[in-house]
């Protein structure tokens, strides 16, 4: 599984996943936590499909509607995952622990690494095919 493709998918995932967990930060400055995080999770979104139709699957040659369909359906998917996640450690997991300061940001963090190989797969072999 530690292919060149894979590797170039970790790369823009993580650009992607830098864009989702930055740009968090700026909705929390005027929405609560939760939406902060779906809003956050479709900037990432919109990076992750230029980055991974261009440069990890070369795939430009697609159908761009066909494509852009397939990967909001395996990203909703991801998207749930990173939000359930994000608010089960957030809300009950850390505090749980005592872990209260930055639980917020820490659970997002998980929250947005979760749906990586879940995520590669299904572009691989659905939207990007």
């Amino acid at each position: 599984m530690l292919n060149k493709e894979f590797l170039k998918f970790l790369v823009a995932g993580g650009i992607a996943a830098g864009a989702n967990f930055g740009s968090r930060f700026v909705f929390s400055t005027f929405l609560d936590y939760a939406p902060a995080v779906f809003f956050a999770y479709l900037v990432g979104m919109a990076v992750a499909f230029t980055l991974m139709r261009g440069h990890v699957f070369n795939a430009q040659g697609g159908a761009l509607a066909s494509q852009v369909g397939k990967f909001v359906g395996v990203n909703v998917l991801a998207m749930l995952q990173t939000l359930a996640i994000s608010l089960l450690l957030a809300r009950w997991v850390l505090p749980s622990l005592g872990i209260v300061q930055h639980a917020e940001a820490m659970a997002h963090l998980a929250g947005v690494l979760v749906p990586v190989v879940t995520s590669y797969f299904g572009h691989k072999f659905l939207t990007f095919r």
